[in-house]
């Protein structure tokens, strides 16, 4: 399937949308106890066990409208069918909890990695979309590690530390806030190191193919 750009609304949409619903699914029901099969579940694994197929339905028609997504947007709807799965099949709140910290400790990680071998992962998932030079994408992918690693400390801290309504809204706006406001604190180093028109980044033949 050949790649198609889609509107920044609809793409905002599709991203954002399924955490919306599960935020919403809470607040609405988490005073709320459903009897299923002679076992009891709570709003919490309500709005979890509505946020596994709408995710993976925002997922697929963002795949249909733009003909890709990324190796991230697939490791994160993995981990949410898994982890979100096993709340559900278990009647267990932290399986969910912990799946953030899984998200981000994976995507340190593979981060992690790129730079043991001297390369830059994130270039190979963003440089399309933002031009830097090398040695720009290697600082901001050491700053992104360091960043990813600091979500995964936080969301433990809240989930193991403080009620469910709090960790669900860290979850919908806290981490998202928060990984919006590091890239407004990058602004510098895009202006530093940005391709100028005319000029390749070093090592651009190497990115993703």
């Amino acid at each position: 399937m050949s790649e198609r750009r889609i509107s920044p609304g609809i793409k905002a949409l599709l991203e954002y949308g399924p955490l919306a619903v599960f935020f919403t699914a809470y607040m609405l029901l988490r005073k709320h106890s459903f009897l299923i099969g002679g076992e009891e579940y709570n709003g919490f694994i309500a709005a979890t066990a509505l946020f596994i197929p709408v995710l993976a339905i925002a997922t697929l028609l963002q795949w249909r409208l733009a003909g890709r997504i990324s190796k991230m947007q697939i490791i994160t709807l993995v981990l949410v069918v898994l982890f979100g799965g096993m709340s559900v099949w278990f009647n267990d709140e932290r399986f969910f909890k912990m799946k953030p910290t899984m998200i981000y400790l994976i995507f340190a990680a593979l981060l992690g990695f790129g730079l043991w071998r001297g390369e830059s992962y994130l270039e190979a998932v963003m440089g399309e979309n933002l031009p830097l030079r090398r040695e720009g994408w290697m600082i901001l992918t050491r700053r992104l590690l360091l960043f990813f690693l600091a979500l995964a400390l936080f969301n433990e801290v809240v989930w193991r530390n403080f009620s469910t309504p709090t960790w669900v809204t860290f979850k919908t706006f806290g981490l998202t806030i928060g990984t919006f406001a590091f890239f407004m604190a990058q602004v510098g180093l895009f202006g530093k190191y940005a391709v100028e028109e005319g000029e390749g980044s070093e090592g651009g033949e190497d990115m993703a193919e």
